[in-house]
């Protein structure tokens, strides 16, 4: 049995080979559209911090062996009433899938380390040449993974997804299924070992056995022609031996039916007008029901067709100029103190984000769950989606850069045929270097290559100008080679008080559309005072309404996400009875109540779009 390739061979692949193979061996899209096996809920766990159960006393890993003869992977029960187990999975605890040890379990709160999970499973395929595939939305960080004692492989990377092939190893009844989670932080990793958000570990997100034709759909792209929007291209991969077969791809409510035969490696492309389409847009989020078929396998999509690029100092959707009234969220939500997971949860921040009169979220500071995409395609918000290259990495360290590819490539995979995803970011808060410059623009190109109909950017950092004590410099050298000029700004909580707004200039190097990726300050809901208090919640507002009225006076400024949405887990928040491990930049607090500041932002949103902005 050969596992999917890991995503750091993907990504050497991926550095390695010429442009037309980079997605030759994509993600297993959809899988909730494939029937199969749901394995959430309840599995047994083993915390190891010690991590016995994989390494014997001499520090060697008990799966190197060919006939490994320990570790909990095995999942044995003793032979007899004298065999020395020190394990049993049965009698241990247990914590839901998909789902955080955090948040579970109070002895848990701060764990980093490994913990062991188990999942006892029956399953028999429709068919016999049918295919198995064990499909993990997400696990933080490091998983390894087991089934009836073989190991499949491991990934790497806490936010995207990953899959084995367990065709041929599956039992009708019995089977036990082991996953290793590490959420240790590590220098050379991403995000590295210092970030400003809870480090969740955990099988994060659903787990599922899809199964499939023996050849089937593996990857598709549907999207408008780039420069044709009165068309529609395609791509198909299949999966499989047989790989020479017809597609028909479908488009209903669109009146559209094409054809296409695959070739020797299992591609076909289409490229067929479709003039009556009707745009998505935050105003009427159409979508439609595509599918694609072949003698053996359908799949069916949703999906909205529209353009999204930059004339000038413009952001254009369909083709017109937009204002992006956004806002950043995390994957947590925070009424339940926990990570977001499930699509009530998307609908939940999403639509508190719709209630401030949002048309764009920033989903910081990596790559979020499936369902936040679908749910934005249905609600019409656009998407700026994120890997975790934050603060400062490894960057001259080629398996970080690596890293970073293969997350990147995972997620545009698998969110390329959002509608709502409008934006790539490749970066926060990093600082200037040649490395650095090196590094991101090695991101750029890859987003490029991957899908070149999106806008790339990152969110830069601001400075001071030394003979100017009010004048604010962007000029930072990535800015060359991104969409956006996109940068965040804390002037008047890290720098000095709001009171100096109004005084504030700007030198910009860039002549792009203005971004302003981050802004804020904060608040903790239910304090008062006046609006020079300090984590009041009248000093959040007026922050707000000088920041919104300062950045009035950029020409170029076509959009914001002040930071954020909601309270959120931290453990570098330690203030107490102010933070107490709480970010309160939230304009909803930890309990789920509106600050002044929500009312604030979502009046000026309101007014753009009056305007028709």
């Amino acid at each position: 049995m050969k596992p999917r390739p890991s995503a750091v061979l993907a990504v050497f692949f991926l550095l390695c080979l010429p442009a037309a193979r980079l997605a030759a061996a994509p993600a297993l899209l959809h899988a909730s559209a494939r029937p199969g096996l749901d394995l959430n809920g309840p599995w047994h766990v083993i915390v190891d911090p010690y991590e016995t159960g994989y390494y014997d006393y001499r520090r060697e890993p008990f799966d190197a062996a060919a006939k490994p003869t320990g570790g909990y992977f095995l999942d044995r029960q003793p032979a007899d009433k004298s065999e020395l187990l020190e394990y049993d999975f049965d009698r241990s605890p247990v914590l839901n899938v998909p789902g955080d040890w955090n948040s579970q379990d109070e002895r848990l709160f701060y764990y980093e380390g490994s913990v062991w999970y188990r999942r006892r499973f029956d399953y028999r395929p429709a068919a016999a040449d049918h295919r198995l595939f064990l499909y993990f939305g997400a696990a933080n960080y490091q998983a390894d993974v087991y089934l009836n004692g073989k190991k499949l492989g491991r990934h790497i990377g806490g936010f995207t997804p990953f899959e084995f092939e367990v065709t041929g190893l599956v039992t009708a009844a019995g089977n036990s299924l082991v996953v290793r989670v590490d959420n240790s932080r590590h220098a050379d990793a991403v995000p590295t070992v210092n970030t400003d958000w809870w480090n969740y570990g955990g099988l994060t997100r659903d787990v599922r056995l899809v199964e499939t034709p023996a050849t089937f759909v593996r990857d598709y792209h549907v999207q408008l022609k780039p420069g044709a929007p009165g068309r529609i291209e395609a791509s198909v991969q299949l999966d499989g031996a047989q790989r020479r077969q017809h597609v028909t791809l479908a488009i209903a409510g669109a009146q559209l039916t094409a054809e296409a035969d695959t070739d020797d490696t299992g591609a076909a492309r289409f490229d067929v007008a479709a003039p009556a389409l009707e745009l998505w847009s935050p105003e009427k989020p159409r979508l439609y029901e595509v599918s694609l078929t072949t003698p053996a396998d359908r799949i069916t999509d949703r999906i909205g067709f529209r353009t999204i690029d930059v004339r000038g100092t413009d952001i254009r959707l369909n083709g017109r100029p937009v204002f992006l009234r956004g806002i950043c969220l995390h994957e947590e939500n925070p009424l339940q103190g926990r990570r977001a997971y499930s699509e009530a949860d998307a609908r939940l921040l999403l639509g508190w984000a719709k209630e401030l009169n949002c048309n764009f979220v920033r989903l910081a500071h990596y790559p979020h769950n499936e369902h936040m995409a679908r749910v934005a395609d249905e609600l019409g918000l656009m998407l700026w989606e994120e890997i975790p290259v934050y603060w400062t990495i490894q960057w001259e360290n080629p398996a970080t850069l690596q890293n970073a590819q293969a997350q990147l490539t995972d997620l545009i995979t698998r969110d390329r045929n959002r509608a709502s995803v409008i934006v790539w970011s490749v970066a926060n808060e990093t600082p200037v270097s040649e490395p650095r410059t090196r590094f991101l623009k090695a991101l750029i190109d890859t987003a490029r290559t991957l899908d070149g109909t999106r806008l790339v950017s990152a969110a830069m950092e601001v400075h001071g100008d030394p003979a100017d004590a009010n004048r604010r410099v962007v000029d930072d050298p990535l800015g060359a080679f991104t969409d956006l000029l996109s940068f965040n700004q804390y002037i008047g909580w890290y720098d000095g008080l709001p009171d100096k707004l109004p005084q504030i200039t700007w030198s910009l190097g860039y002549n792009k559309p203005v971004m302003i990726s981050e802004f804020g300050a904060d608040a903790k809901q239910g304090l008062h005072g006046d609006r020079l208090t300090r984590f009041s919640e009248e000093y959040q507002a007026d922050l707000y309404r000088q920041t919104l009225a300062m950045l009035g006076k950029i020409p170029q400024w076509r959009g914001a996400t002040p930071w954020i949405l909601c309270d959120f887990r931290s453990p570098r928040r330690p203030l107490p009875g102010i933070q107490d491990g709480w970010n309160r930049k939230g304009l909803i607090s930890s309990g789920g109540v509106k600050k002044e500041a929500f009312s604030v932002l979502r009046d000026f949103y309101g007014q753009q779009a009056a305007a028709g902005k």
